[in-house]
């Protein structure tokens, strides 16, 4: 594989993934795959860094129940 940061990589998926991308770009508008795997991504690292600083990063429903990014 090349080095993601000097030029294009090729990410393969396996069907749910792909169904699932499909369905998020769908949603959000966004005819571009790579743009929402780079968001996801970008939420994913922000996720590991909290943790590894001894956090936790929740989303919050409107009923005020907290839910884990990463459990």
């Amino acid at each position: 594989m090349a080095d993601p940061r000097t030029g294009t990589v090729s990410v393969e998926l396996n069907t749910t993934a792909a169904q699932l991308l499909a369905g998020i770009c769908a949603q959000l508008g966004e005819d571009n795959p790579t743009a929402v795997l780079s968001r996801a991504l970008g939420l994913y690292e922000m996720t590991m860094r909290i943790r590894r600083q001894g956090g936790r990063l929740c989303f919050v429903n409107e009923h005020g129940e907290l839910s884990d990014v990463i459990p």
